[in-house]
């Protein structure tokens, strides 16, 4: 370990041979136990601090998805943080990072991107996606940071908690993308001077708030990586989070109807395990054959409408008071009213419609929506609602971070006047929330430019960001590039899949290869190859995720092919 009040005795390495993969253990042992000092004298970031720099060999994290009995590769684990300033809120504020370096190195880079709203240190290990070989045991050098803000460090109970950043410009815009290339910049540094020259590949790949990160850097940094994995992107987070509040007060209207105060746990038992299912079976009803196919998969993106879908729900709704086989009226209109999307009172979208699909009503749907029964509540209401008061507005709302406080806030959000702050400029905020955090621009010129490759895979039933708004601004780009946007740029609807997993789906799939295979090999993607888990109605199931326009489309005993549907 070499930490900053040590940096005068730290050990130089300027004569040290650099490492390759393969090369001695102990010398590159030796190499990573001195790397702390060089990092420090000529880093590319301001005021770092190595508060790690040692060598693992043998290491099993816990918690590392179906592998975690294996021990990770023998490598450098380097961490430590940069660019502290004090806040207006929560005190002092840094970028922390980890980065991983293996010993048998690829010659690649790969920058794993957060989740949520941030604020903690992914294990650097290069997770990408459920059942795939991690990066770094693929070979490549990886590293993680926190966007610039601490869970607990920055904590404000009055201030909404670990959302306390979004009441300070700078952590706001940390958070948004300011943080990302510096972080960027520091791993680049960290590959050079560990291995003495620099990386070859450079890839990013992430989901959720990571695949914003990974559109936040094709847009505003484009010359950072060769190809970028954007699964579920939250490039318009700010508005995302508006569509959370409008889910909410749909969802409250049911248990009013009831003559109920809306209510946390109210929300949590709005509908049953059952009446969720009627509306799957609705969906499925309405709209499984659209593909050629009854096979429990709505693989039409895009031509399962309300118009084929509502008369479905009608057709399930109680004929009697108190049945529990059926849906109530008010449960039909507030599924019918939040898969139109929030609206003002002229009629105007605020954010997106919904894909209409198998997976709504799926236990990762309903986690978001209403939370669940002995389970977490509403994730709209607890990390949505948080958000859009503390963060993606301005100026942001203190607010405890109480579930219940933040229900009675969403509630009484107005779409009139209160949705226009996710792009107000007030004093101290030189820029608007959806400035710092929304990453939705169709303008990817630099980054085509650039030789860079993108890869967005994307739930049908993703209940936090819609499909559908993911492949609009695909078809922005395609109009804005005169139809050559899949030369560069790909979406890959998941059919049935939630949020960035799960759902009955085939939501098994190795983006991170095609990625390498577009990249390095100079193979695009003409379809990525998923299965469907064991949790799904059909273990093992294999079927194709296609480049939108194109769909899966069932080929007899062959099973499924991409290609456009039939309309």
């Amino acid at each position: 370990m070499c930490l900053a009040a040590l940096l005068a005795s730290c050990t130089g390495m300027g004569s040290t041979p650099p490492a390759s993969a393969g090369a001695d253990a102990t010398a590159f042992s030796d190499r990573c136990a001195a790397l702390g000092a060089q990092l420090m004298s000529q880093a590319p970031v301001r005021d770092l601090v190595i508060q790690t720099s040692a060598w693992q060999e043998n290491l099993v994290l816990e918690g590392e998805g179906s592998d975690v009995q294996a021990p990770l590769p023998a490598h450098c684990l380097v961490e430590g943080y940069y660019g502290e300033h004090e806040g207006q809120i929560g005190g002092s504020y840094r970028t922390a990072f980890r980065m991983r370096l293996p010993l048998d190195w690829n010659g690649r880079f790969l920058f794993e991107g957060g989740g949520g709203s941030n604020g903690v240190i992914r294990e650097a290990t290069g997770i990408n996606g459920p059942g795939n070989t991690t990066a770094l045991d693929r070979g490549y050098a990886v590293i993680a940071q926190d966007s610039g803000h601490d869970n607990d460090r920055n904590n404000v109970p009055s201030h909404g908690g670990v959302m306390a950043f979004g009441h300070d410009p700078q952590a706001r815009a940390d958070y948004g993308h300011s943080s990302l290339k510096p972080t960027y910049d520091l791993g680049q540094h960290i590959v050079s001077t560990l291995y003495g020259r620099d990386s070859e590949t450079n890839l990013f790949w992430g989901c959720s708030k990571g695949g914003q990160e990974g559109m936040a850097f094709a847009q505003r940094y484009p010359d950072a990586f060769d190809g970028i994995v954007a699964v579920a992107p939250g490039m318009a987070l700010p508005r995302a989070a508006v569509a959370q509040a409008w889910d909410t007060q749909a969802l409250a209207g049911v248990l009013t109807a009831r003559g109920e105060k809306p209510s946390v746990e109210g929300l949590r038992t709005l509908f049953s395990d059952q009446q969720f299912a009627l509306v799957s079976d609705a969906t499925l009803e309405a709209c499984d054959a659209i593909d050629g196919a009854q096979d429990g998969i709505v693989a039409a993106i895009g031509q399962c409408t309300t118009a084929r879908v509502e008369p479905e729900l009608r057709a399930r709704q109680c004929t009697a008071q108190g049945a529990s086989d059926c849906l109530e009226s008010a449960q039909v209109d507030a599924i019918l009213k939040i898969m139109d999307g929030p609206r003002d009172a002229d009629g105007k979208a605020l954010y997106s419609d919904w894909a209409w699909d198998g997976g709504v009503g799926a236990t990762g749907w309903q986690v978001w929506k209403t939370g669940l029964v002995n389970g977490p509540p509403s994730l709209n209401v607890v990390l949505g609602g948080n958000a859009l008061a503390s963060a993606f507005t301005t100026p942001p709302t203190p607010i405890a971070p109480d579930p219940e406080q933040l229900l009675a806030w969403q509630l009484a959000f107005d779409f009139d006047k209160d949705a226009p702050a996710i792009y107000a400029v007030q004093a101290p905020y030189k820029t608007s929330a959806w400035q710092d955090v929304g990453m939705r621009s169709t303008d990817l010129s630099a980054f085509r430019a650039n030789g860079g490759k993108l890869i967005v895979p994307h739930g049908s039933s993703d209940p936090v960001f819609s499909v559908l708004d993911t492949i609009n601004w695909w078809n922005e780009v395609n109009t804005k590039t005169g139809g050559d946007a899949a030369s560069f740029a790909r979406v890959f609807p998941v059919p049935g899949m939630n949020h960035c997993r799960g759902g009955p789906s085939t939501d098994q799939f190795d983006s991170l290869s095609a990625l390498e295979s577009w990249v390095i090999d100079g193979k695009a993607p003409t379809s990525i190859s998923a299965t469907a888990s064991d949790e799904t109605p059909w273990p093992g199931r294999e079927m194709p995720l296609c480049p939108y326009p194109q769909i899966p489309l069932a080929n007899g005993a062959d099973g499924y092919r991409c290609a456009r549907p039939q309309i």
